[in-house]
C-alpha cells in the first residue's frame, strides 16, 4: 500500500461519514441493531435490474424482488415464488404454479398475469431471456397461482433460463409496471422480495434504503445462492455510497459501516489484523476481468487488430493490479469461459500473449492488421477500485504496442451512458471499456455476454455473428451431454478467432464485515438475506 493511501485512511478513521449525520448513544445503539450498513463498490444508478445488468443493479434487485426459480450451490434451478413446475409430454406447455399468499410491496397478490408480463418483459432484454422468448408462443392460466407457458418448440432448459442467478435475472413486477414501459427502464419500485425500497429517502451519491418487507414469506429451508429461505433478519438495509475506499474501510474499522461490499487489495492487510473484521472471499467462482471491444466503429470493426491486442497483452499484468500482487487471489485462464466452470478447456493457450515481449514480431503484426493509426480510446470507470486500473494497463501496453490512444476517466454511471454511444471514437464515441463478470454470469455459450453475436441487441460493443447464434441455439436444443460439448468447443473456437471480447483472467474478490455479523453467504452479488447480528 502507498504511504499516501495509509495516510489518507488514518485520517479518514477520525472522520464521520461525508454527507452523513450519526445517531447519538441510545438512539444510536437501537438503529444500529436494527439496520444493517453496506457499503456498496459503486453508486446505484440504474434502479431497473433486469434493465441494467451492473452488478449494484442487480444486487439492488435481490433485496427487491423475486424470482419464480433461483439456483443452489450447483446452479441447479430450483422453485422459489413457484411450488413447482410440470411439462407436458411433448415439451411444450409448462404449468408453474406460485406459493401461497405470494404479495407485491403495494400489498396485491402476486398472479400469473404478472408473471407472464415480468417474463415477457425480461425475454426482450436478456440474452438467455431473448433465446427462451424466441421459442414462447403465447402464456395464458387457468387460475391466479398457475401460469401456463405455451412454446412453439421444445425449450428443454427453460427453468435454468427464468432462474438464473446474475446479468438481468428473471425479477416479478406487477403487470402494470412490466407492461407500462417495455423498452424504458422502470422507476417504480415495488416487488415481492424480501425489502422494500425507500425511495423518498434515495439520496444519489450518499444512501440507499431498504425496510423489510413485512408480507415476505420466506420458502422453507437454508438459503443456497438465490434459492431456499430468504430470511431479512434487519428491519432496514443502508447502503451507504462511499466513493473513496479508504473512507470506507476505515468506517467499517470504527463500527460506522457493517460490511464493505469490495475490499481494496491494497487495503487488506490493515483490515485482515483487526479482531474487529472478517475477510473472505466473496464468490468462489470467481469474477472475470474483460476488455470489451467496440465492433461498430473503427478501428475494432477489424478482427485482425482484436486478435492483435490479445496476442499482446498478459492477463498478469491486470490481475496483479486489481489483487496487490497475490497470486493467491487470481488466475490466469486463457479460455472465452471462466476456467473455475466445471468443463471449461483453455482452448486460447496458443493465442493469448503470443507477442508479448518481442517489439520487432509486434510491429510487423501491426502492420499487416491494416492499422492506420486512428484513435482508440478507452473509457475508463475511475471510481471502481476492481476496474480502474485496468483501462490504465491496457493504456499503456496498446501504447507500447505502436496504437494511438486516449484513454479516457470518468465515473462509472457516465461511462454505462458513453458506451450506449456509437459515434466515431474521436467523435464522442469509444474503442474500448472494462468489465468485470461473475464466473457463473458468463458460464455456457447462451449466458455469456461478452461472447453472443446479437449485434444491435446485445452488449454494448455489439459483436455480430449469425455463426454464434446457431451455434447457441443448436446448444440450447441439444439434450446428449456429448453435443452439448462439441457445440460448446465449437462457440470457443468461434470466439477465440473473432474476439469479441477479451478476457484478462479471474480474481477472487474479497469482502469485508464486522465480526458481529453471522449467515454471510457466498454468490455472484452480496445478498441481505440470512444475515444477522450477534
Amino acid at each position: 500500500m502507498s504511504l499516501r493511501r495509509r495516510n489518507l485512511m488514518l485520517a479518514a478513521a477520525s472522520l464521520p461519514l461525508a454527507g452523513a449525520t450519526l445517531a447519538r448513544p441510545a438512539l444510536a445503539q437501537s438503529r444500529r441493531a436494527a439496520t444493517l450498513r453496506l457499503v456498496p463498490s459503486t453508486d446505484l444508478v440504474s434502479l431497473d435490474p433486469v434493465f441494467s445488468t451492473a452488478l449494484v443493479a442487480v444486487q439492488h434487485g435481490y433485496h427487491v424482488f423475486d424470482t419464480l426459480y433461483g439456483v443452489d450451490a450447483k446452479m441447479r434451478p430450483q422453485p422459489q415464488m413457484a411450488e413447482g413446475a410440470s411439462v407436458s409430454d411433448d415439451g411444450r406447455v409448462w404449468s408453474i404454479r406460485l406459493r401461497e399468499g405470494l404479495r407485491f410491496h403495494d400489498n396485491t397478490p402476486v398472479r400469473a398475469a404478472d408473471c407472464a408480463a415480468s417474463l415477457e418483459r425480461w425475454s426482450r432484454r436478456d440474452t438467455f431471456g431473448r433465446a427462451y422468448g424466441a421459442a414462447v408462443d403465447r402464456y395464458d392460466s387457468s387460475d391466479d397461482r398457475v401460469l401456463r407457458i405455451h412454446l412453439k418448440r421444445p425449450f428443454p432448459r427453460l427453468l435454468d433460463a427464468i432462474g438464473k442467478p446474475h446479468s438481468s435475472p428473471a425479477f416479478i413486477m406487477p403487470e402494470r409496471l412490466a407492461r407500462a414501459a417495455p423498452d424504458q427502464p422502470v422507476t417504480e419500485m415495488v416487488g415481492s422480495g424480501p425489502y422494500r425500497f425507500l425511495a423518498d429517502e434515495l439520496d444519489s451519491g450518499n444512501l440507499v434504503a431498504y425496510a423489510r418487507f413485512d408480507g415476505y414469506k420466506p420458502r422453507a429451508g437454508a438459503p443456497e445462492w438465490t434459492s431456499g429461505g430468504k430470511v431479512a433478519n434487519f428491519e432496514r438495509v443502508e447502503w451507504r455510497i462511499i466513493a473513496d475506499k479508504a473512507t470506507g474501510v476505515a468506517a467499517l474499522q470504527q463500527g460506522e459501516v457493517d460490511w464493505v461490499e469490495n475490499l481494496p487489495a491494497d487495503l487488506e492487510p490493515l483490515v485482515a489484523r483487526s479482531r474487529q473484521v472478517k475477510v473472505e472471499n466473496a464468490d468462489p467462482l470467481g469474477t472475470e476481468l474483460v476488455m470489451r471491444f467496440n465492433h461498430s466503429v473503427a478501428p475494432f470493426n477489424n478482427p485482425a487488430l482484436r486478435r492483435f491486442v490479445m496476442a499482446v497483452v498478459q492477463q498478469p499484468d491486470y490481475l496483479a493490479t486489481v489483487t496487490g500482487g497475490n497470486s493467491q487471489d487470481w488466475r490466469e485462464c486463457k479460455a472465452m469461459f471462466p476456467c473455475t466452470i466445471p468443463g471449461v478447456e483453455e482452448l486460447g493457450r496458443e493465442d493469448f500473449s503470443s507477442l508479448a515481449g518481442d517489439p520487432a514480431r509486434m510491429a510487423e503484426a501491426l502492420k499487416r492488421t491494416g492499422y492506420a493509426g486512428e484513435k482508440v480510446v478507452i473509457i475508463n470507470a475511475a471510481d471502481s477500485a476492481a476496474i480502474a486500473p485496468l483501462g490504465l494497463v491496457t493504456a499503456d501496453r496498446l501504447r507500447r504496442a505502436g496504437l494511438n490512444v486516449d484513454l479516457q476517466d470518468m465515473d462509472w454511471g457516465t461511462l454505462l451512458q458513453r458506451r450506449l454511444s456509437k459515434a466515431p471514437a474521436d467523435q464522442g464515441g469509444w474503442s474500448i471499456y472494462h468489465s468485470t463478470w461473475p464466473g457463473i454470469a458468463i458460464a455456457n455459450p447462451v449466458l455469456n455476454t461478452t461472447i453472443r453475436g446479437e449485434g444491435a441487441a446485445g452488449w454494448p460493443g455489439w459483436y455480430e455473428s449469425a455463426e454464434m447464434e446457431r451455434l447457441t441455439a443448436e446448444w440450447l436444443s441439444a439434450t446428449a451431454d456429448a453435443e452439448r460439448e462439441r457445440l460448446m468447443r465449437e462457440a470457443h473456437a468461434l470466439a477465440l478467432r473473432d474476439v469479441p471480447s477479451l478476457p484478462l483472467g479471474i480474481y477472487f474478490p474479497k469482502t469485508a464485515y464486522r465480526a458481529d455479523l453471522q449467515g454471510v453467504l457466498g454468490g455472484s452479488v452480496r445478498y441481505p438475506w440470512n444475515v444477522r447480528r450477534v
